[in-house]
């Protein structure tokens, strides 16, 4: 295996597990800190990282046409507004439905690949395994899913909308931001992301009080450092090497690695249903990728 294999196996590992955890990193937080101003914080650590990283490394900063489009698109439709919608959303929902919701992101990121990528179009293998993935989503998640007020229907219906607006952006990254550093796309994103984020927070919750306790501390330093930082960098260097769709068939493994983390940590029981659950995952992720997987392995003989 090519050392360029290796790190991408790695980057999707990073990937998987680090946003496997965080929406209950996002739910611990939101106990005591308002949703606009955690995020806000958040970014306002990763960009300082970010930012030391790009002047240690002098990296340049583009301002080309494709460039400002790319930090405008990731500014809002990745940061600002996904993460507004998510944060709010998630406080009257629980995580484990969250994950759920957002396992449909392939689902607009494939379709959002069809109609503005002319090498991205649909194939049965990718929809085949889109759907098999969502169904052992929602197997391992089945009983978790109780909708019992408006709030929560409302919660939902932003979290779903912060997923189509994602993946929107995602595919223009890919169309404008093939020439640009991860790193700098992402600091001039989160950026942009944090000074909205920030103001949000000051007009809408600048009376709400905030208790900042070891759980909640915790809770935005492995975010802003780890989730945001570290997990974004590795994502946007595998969007620039693999598809767009299958990238984003990671929002399959994230809710199973939180299931999988909850009971090594908090030592909660697996039902079965979470194996079955699981299966299907690994199955869609092999059958949207049957076609290459069929093409190594021809080129092998």
């Amino acid at each position: 295996m090519s050392k360029e294999r290796i790190r991408v196996w790695v980057s999707l590992l990073i990937v998987s597990s680090v946003w496997g955890s965080s929406w209950l990193a996002i739910k611990i937080g939101l106990e005591s800190v308002p949703p606009f101003l955690g995020a806000g914080i958040r970014f306002v650590i990763s960009c300082a990282l970010l930012g030391l990283i790009v002047k240690v490394r002098k990296l340049p900063i583009p301002f080309t046409a494709d460039a400002k489009k790319v930090y405008l698109s990731m500014g809002i439709l990745t940061f600002a507004a996904p993460f507004a919608l998510v944060y709010w959303g998630q406080q009257f929902i629980p995580s484990a439905l969250g994950s759920i919701l957002f396992a449909a992101f392939p689902f607009w990121v494939a379709l959002f690949s069809h109609f503005m990528l002319t090498n991205q179009k649909l194939n049965s293998y990718t929809l085949a395994g889109i759907v098999c993935g969502f169904v052992g989503v929602f197997v391992i998640f089945w009983k978790d899913v109780s909708v019992s007020d408006t709030r929560a229907l409302l919660g939902m219906s932003a979290i779903m909308f912060s997923i189509m607006i994602q993946a929107l952006s995602l595919i223009q990254v890919k169309q404008w931001g093939e020439a640009i550093d991860p790193i700098v796309m992402n600091f001039v994103g989160m950026l942009i992301g944090m000074v909205a984020l920030l103001a949000l927070g000051w007009i809408v919750e600048s009376a709400q009080p905030i208790e900042w306790t070891t759980a909640s501390i915790l809770s935005v330093l492995y975010l802003s450092v780890v989730a945001s930082v570290i997990a974004y960098i590795a994502y946007y260097w595998l969007l620039k090497r693999i598809d767009p769709v299958y990238l984003s068939l990671t929002s399959f493994i994230n809710p199973v690695v939180a299931v999988v983390l909850g009971a090594a940590v908090l030592g909660e029981r697996l039902a079965a249903s979470v194996f079955v659950g699981a299966a299907l995952v690994l199955l869609g992720i092999v059958v949207a990728n049957w076609q290459g997987i069929y093409a190594k392995v021809r080129g092998m003989e």
